[in-house]
């Protein structure tokens, strides 16, 4: 609590219009946004002074309940957007990979970061649902940009005889250089006609996508609600 108060307050006096705060508020925020300061082993009594008079000076500092209110909008928001970057470190993609061949294959899985899941769809042309696979997986790519989406052809892996038709379409999932998990024919789970909401909802159900992106927050156009 005491670091969000502390942080609160350097807020507060950072976004403060320059003559929309007095001199002597602008120096008591100054010094409540710095609570270790220094004081002799001597000057014990001017330092409960100076935190009693802090106390009080915040109290009356707060009753500007529209000011205040403004600037804990702005604080919130910023706040969202500290805890969004944090969540969402590591690189980023946004669409659907084509790899050309066996090689680049190994290192779309062994030479990514740690934390990236690497989604990989074997396919070939002509073979039912892997088309509709392919659309599916551009759209997800596109909403969950911190996940690898690639695609690759089963000729071109060097490993052709491991992907007959028969197991086409095959989704492929790792994450550190292992193995998640194998899904082979996965168009049969689907319907005769399938989209991405179907194929995030089969990923979803064995944990495989990761929460999705928080919207871009618009100045000001954030509702309390959300926010809390």
């Amino acid at each position: 609590p005491k670091g969000v108060i502390n942080d609160w307050r350097k807020f507060k006096l950072e976004s403060e219009d320059g003559d929309s705060l007095s001199l002597s508020k602008k120096e008591i925020l100054r010094q409540m946004s710095s609570p270790h300061r220094s004081f002799s082993k001597d000057d014990k009594d001017t330092r409960e002074r100076f935190c009693r008079k802090m106390s009080m000076q915040e109290y009356e500092l707060i009753q500007d309940e529209k000011e205040d209110e403004s600037c804990l909008q702005k604080y919130r928001k910023r706040c969202m957007q500290d805890m969004h970057q944090r969540l969402s470190f590591g690189p980023k993609y946004g669409y659907l990979c084509e790899l050309q061949n066996g090689e680049q294959f190994l290192e779309a899985i062994e030479k990514e970061h740690k934390t990236t899941t690497v989604i990989v769809h074997i396919y070939e042309d002509g073979i039912k649902g892997c088309d509709a696979l392919n659309n599916s997986l551009t759209c997800l790519a596109a909403e969950y940009s911190t996940v690898k989406f690639c695609k690759i052809k089963a000729s071109s892996t060097g490993a052709g005889d491991r992907f007959s038709n028969e197991v086409l379409p095959t989704l492929l999932v790792y994450k550190g250089g292992e193995l998640l998990s194998n899904f082979i024919s996965v168009s049969e789970q689907f319907s005769e006609e399938f989209f991405a909401v179907d194929v995030e909802s089969f990923l979803n159900e064995y944990g495989l996508l990761p929460e999705r992106e928080l919207p871009a927050l618009e100045n000001g156009n954030m509702d309390e609600q959300d926010v809390e």
